[in-house]
Order: C-alpha cells, then sequence, then structure tokens
C-alpha cells in the first residue's frame, strides 16, 4: 500500500482546483445539517455529528486509494451508536469518542491484514434484510421529534405502536413542520439546486418553526439538546478503561462501515486510472474514525451518497474533501448560533427522507424472487435488526451468512463417475449404486470439500456390499485445501469397507497438504502408502496410472479380466501438474 499522505504535493494541484473547491462548497455546506441529524440519530449530542464528518472526511482523505471516497456517518452506522448503551459508562461523552478511536483501530487492522475477501461471505440477501430494517430503524427512531409526542417502549417498533395509540397526543405545529420540511427536500431537490436543496429546505423549515413559536408553540430546535461552539474542538483521549464494553460494537461499527466503504471504492473508479484497493481504503476509514474520535466526534464510514454528491457536484481529486472539511469548520466557527436554531422536526423530517431512501424496494423483490433460502435469510435478518441491539443484530447477520454459504456449498457437491469408450470419446456417468465385483470405478467429485460435504460425498459414492469383492474405487480429491477430520474419517472408513470385501480404495490429489494430512492422522493404514497419488504437470497422468496399476491388481486377483474401464473426465478441469 502506498497512502496519500506519503506523497502531501500531489495532493494538492491548481489543476482543477476551482472545481474541487465547488465541490467542497456543495459537500461542506450539505453536511452541516447532515452531520448535526446524524448525531440526532445515533442519540448522541448532534454536535458529535457535525465534527465526526468535519475530522472524518479529512483524516481519511489522507490514506484512501480511492480519491473521491467521502468518509462520514452512515445511518446503520448512527442506529448502531444509539443502541450501544453509552449511557452507562462513568464518562459517556468521551465513551463515545473512545468507540470512534476503537473502531478505527478495528478498520486499520483490517486493512494491514487485508480481511476483505471476507466481506464475500455476507450474501446480498442477508445485507438487502439488513439495510433495509436499517432505513426503517431510521424512520422509527425520528418519529418522537417529527411529532412532538414523546413514545414509551422497549424499542423504535414498540415505541411507534405506543404514538399510534396515542396519535391524538402529537403536537399539530411540530409536524406541520416536518411535513413542510419533507415536502420541501423533495420538491427542491428536483431543481437545479440538486442537494443544497436539502439544506434550503431545513432552514426555511426551522424559519416556519420560529414563525409559529412566535405564535406562542413550542417547537424544540437543536439549542434544546446543544450549544454549539463557536471554535473547533480540542483533541481528547480515549478512556481505555471502556475498551472491553465497546469492543463488540466497534466491530460492528466497523463491519457495517466496510461494507459500505466497498461499495464506494467500487462504485467510484480513479480518474486516472489508478485501481483502487479495499484494504487501503479500510486503512482510510480507520484513520477518518481516529481523526473523528480525537476531535470529539462519533464513528464514521465510507458513505456512497456523500461521495456522490461530491462527484455530482464536479471534485476533480481528493482535494475536494479538504475544502469540504474547511468548508465546515468555517460554518461552525462562524454561524454556531444559526446552527443552533434549526428545529428538530426539520431535522428529524431530513433523516425520514433518507430512512426511506434506505428501503429499496426492487432489490427486495429481486431477492424474494431468488428462492426460499436467499428469501428466508433476508427475511430473519431484517426481522433481527428490528428487534434486537443493532450491534448484535450484526453480527447475528454474519452468522447467518456463513450458515447461508454453508448450506449453498453443501447443496452444490455432485460425484460423477468417468468412462472413457474404445473410441476415444469421454462420458460422463451418475456413479453405480453399489460398488460392482472386480471393476474399477473412478470417482470425481465437483465442488468444494470440507466438512459439510464430506458427508454428501460419502453419500454419493457406491455402497460397498458383501458382493464388492475384487474392485477398486479411485477417488480424485480435488476442490480440499486441508482435507480436515470428517472427510479423512470417511475415507478411512470406506477403506476399510472396501477392504473387508478384498477391495481397496485409491486416491489421487494435486494437494501435498492433503497428503500429509492422510499420513500424520494415520488414515494411510487403511488406504496404504502405495494407494495415494500424487497428481503431475501433466493433465491426467496421475489418474491414468492408477487406473492402469488398479486393473492389474484386479487380473492378479480375478480369473476374468476387470471391466468398466475408467479415465479421467473433461482435460479442462483437469489435476494440477507439480509446483
Amino acid at each position: 500500500m502506498r497512502f496519500p499522505i506519503q506523497s502531501p504535493r500531489k495532493m494538492f494541484s491548481r489543476r482543477g482546483a476551482r472545481d474541487d473547491a465547488m465541490s467542497g462548497l456543495v459537500l461542506g455546506i450539505e453536511s452541516v445539517p447532515d452531520g448535526l441529524a446524524s448525531g440526532l440519530l445515533a442519540g448522541v449530542n448532534p454536535v458529535a455529528g457535525l465534527y465526526a464528518y468535519m475530522f472524518g472526511v479529512a483524516g481519511a482523505a489522507l490514506f484512501t486509494s480511492t480519491a473521491f471516497m467521502a468518509v462520514q456517518g452512515t445511518g446503520a452506522m448512527a442506529i448502531i451508536i444509539s443502541d450501544v448503551d453509552l449511557a452507562s459508562r462513568d464518562d459517556p461523552i468521551r465513551a463515545l469518542y473512545t468507540l470512534s478511536i476503537l473502531t478505527g483501530v478495528v478498520m486499520i487492522v483490517a486493512g494491514l491484514f487485508r480481511f476483505g475477501t471476507f466481506l464475500r461471505f455476507v450474501s446480498s440477501s442477508v445485507m438487502t434484510g439488513f439495510i433495509s430494517a436499517v432505513g426503517v430503524n431510521i424512520v422509527l427512531g425520528q418519529l418522537d421529534d417529527f411529532t412532538g409526542y414523546a413514545a414509551s417502549g422497549s424499542n423504535r417498533v414498540t415505541r411507534a405502536v405506543d404514538l399510534v395509540l396515542h396519535f391524538w397526543k402529537v403536537d399539530l405545529a411540530t409536524v406541520a413542520v416536518g411535513v413542510i420540511t419533507i415536502v420541501l427536500i423533495v420538491m427542491l431537490q428536483r431543481t437545479s439546486l440538486g442537494a443544497l436543496g436539502l439544506v434550503v429546505a431545513v432552514f426555511v423549515g426551522s424559519a416556519i418553526a420560529a414563525v409559529l413559536a412566535a405564535l406562542d408553540n413550542e417547537i424544540a430546535l437543536v439549542a434544546d439538546i446543544a450549544t454549539v461552539p463557536s471554535g473547533l474542538p480540542a483533541p481528547v483521549l480515549p478512556v481505555l478503561s471502556d475498551v472491553p464494553a465497546l469492543i463488540v460494537p466497534a466491530l460492528s461499527l466497523a463491519f457495517v462501515g466496510l461494507i459500505q466503504g466497498a461499495g464506494v471504492s467500487t462504485g467510484f473508479p480513479n480518474d486516472d486510472g489508478t485501481p483502487t484497493d479495499e484494504s487501503q481504503d479500510f486503512v482510510a476509514q480507520g484513520a477518518g474514525n481516529v481523526a473523528a474520535g480525537f476531535f470529539q466526534g462519533m464513528p464514521v464510514g465510507g458513505s456512497m451518497s456523500a461521495s456522490s454528491l461530491m462527484v455530482t457536484a464536479g471534485a476533480r481529486s481528493r482535494q475536494a474533501a479538504f475544502f469540504a472539511a474547511g468548508v465546515m469548520a468555517i460554518v461552525v466557527m462562524v454561524f454556531g448560533g444559526v446552527i443552533e436554531q434549526i428545529a428538530m422536526p426539520s431535522l428529524a423530517a431530513l433523516l425520514i427522507v433518507v430512512g426511506v431512501g434506505t428501503v429499496r424496494v426492487p432489490q427486495i423483490v429481486s431477492v424474494a424472487k431468488t428462492g426460499t433460502v436467499p428469501l428466508t435469510a433476508m427475511v430473519t435478518t431484517f426481522v433481527l435488526t428490528l428487534l434486537v441491539p443493532l450491534q448484535f443484530a450484526v453480527l447475528v447477520g454474519v452468522g447467518i451468512a456463513v450458515i447461508l454459504f454453508v448450506v449453498q456449498q453443501s447443496g452444490h457437491l455432485v460425484t460423477k463417475q468417468v468412462l472413457f469408450h474404445d473410441d476415444g470419446t469421454v462420458e460422463e456417468v451418475d456413479p453405480p449404486e453399489e460398488v460392482p465385483a472386480g471393476e474399477v470405478v473412478v470417482l470425481h467429485p465437483y465442488g468444494a470439500l470440507f466438512f459439510a460435504t464430506s458427508a454428501r460425498l460419502g453419500e454419493q459414492m457406491p455402497t460397498v456390499t458383501p458382493a464388492s469383492d475384487h474392485a477398486v474405487v479411485i477417488l480424485r480429491v480435488r476442490g480440499a485445501d486441508d482435507a480436515g477430520v470428517t472427510l479423512l474419517d470417511m475415507l478411512t472408513n470406506y477403506a476399510d469397507e472396501l477392504s473387508h470385501v478384498g477391495s481397496k480404495l485409491m486416491i489421487v490429489t494435486d494437494n501435498r497438504r492433503v497428503i500429509r494430512q492422510l499420513r500424520v492422522t494415520g488414515a494411510t493404514a487403511a488406504i496404504g502408502e502405495h494407494n495415494i497419488y500424487r497428481s503431475t504437470r501433466f493433465v491426467g497422468e496421475s489418474t491414468r496410472r492408477a487406473y492402469t496399476d488398479a486393473v492389474e491388481w484386479i487380473a492378479d486377483r480375478s480369473p476374468t479380466p476387470p471391466t468398466g474401464r475408467a479415465v479421467d473426465n473433461d482435460p479442462e478441469s483437469g489435476e494440477r501438474g507439480e509446483t
């Protein structure tokens, strides 16, 4: 990995500076209400969301391989933070900063050790259920500020039910401000204002709230829950004693952030053609979190919406991210008092629009049409994400993804018998039900061989009966980097069954590790050292040699010549050579 911070001069250039400045202006102004809303969604001081956006985007830009990656707060991460019981810590405010730094450390470690490959185990169905539930959670979490009614309940769903049951207690003025803000957001985004329409809508909604407040209507403001300092935050240190209690939330936050960041890495290639590196972007997101935590911000991650906004606004390089951070700093220092007058129902309206946009119905329908297993995984993840704290729902979702992967792989294993004919043609057929006496049977399993598929392989191999005498079964073990105890036990038992009726098992494999495991575990005592063949660089050579030896072995023990000649299958899937 080579980080941009190693070549500072290359990060800043006059070429394209004007476009980057304009892009940074748009992103910086839009990020002010968005950052406040993110902090509100997370259930922390909204200013922590503002600081997170400011320092997260700048800190990450020093390390990203993807020039247009904007690292800011995301709805999914904010929901996880809101489910973490920070209030139970001795210093809840510093516990939040500790969580940011700890999340950053996890991300940096994941990047340095290139753990990006593990993200492949998370299926689209699981992520669709998770992200959809996050969208619903975002909407449900804003109903109190949107309606002015403090609902009661153990989670967002029960609080929403309580609101419906007491709908007459909502504050009409508060609802009016929220509804007007939503209408303005939808309308203004379709005009030339684009993303800046969000900012205009929030401030217009707040202005209407001020008018209603002058008419004796009480509408909550940012100033009621937080004070926006007129300067930039001072650095703080983490609380090390809080680390054990925050490690699970940090892992969950890192996982979600990395998943979303991987989407940014894929979706926004660099203009100069340089390749993006997901693992390096993991490190960058970690750096953004460490910077956010040290400067009193909440956890952040790769934001698809912010990255898209930066590109749409004309960004030419990563310096647009630094311009955005600078714009946010100026707004905080100069207009802090104005920010405090933003109406809470206007911020809630902004988050509701974001939440609704997060639920992608076409993707849900696509997963539902795929099959019963993906549909079950999606629905299960969706329900769990709604009902249990999100940091645990994320881990459960990962578990579901792994189980789904194992189930799918175990169902893909198919074993074929390969025959060749006198005219030179090669034929694949289903294996016989029983091992035929006096014959050589070459078997080739297709699919990954591991503990979950070993039993299936055993079920697909021909049954050994008392009549299966003087026969040889040749099994080509491919696709197994590690035989595992389950597979070794199955092979040992099968070899014993053949031996009891005067037959034997031969193994042809392309993997030295599998051969070593056969020897170390004692499986060769049942199979026989001379019955294990190592593949050569010539396709099918070891299988043919094993077959020839099997024919000779049967001929020495049988008055009639062996039948059922078999050879290697299609050369395209033949054995690898020696390395």
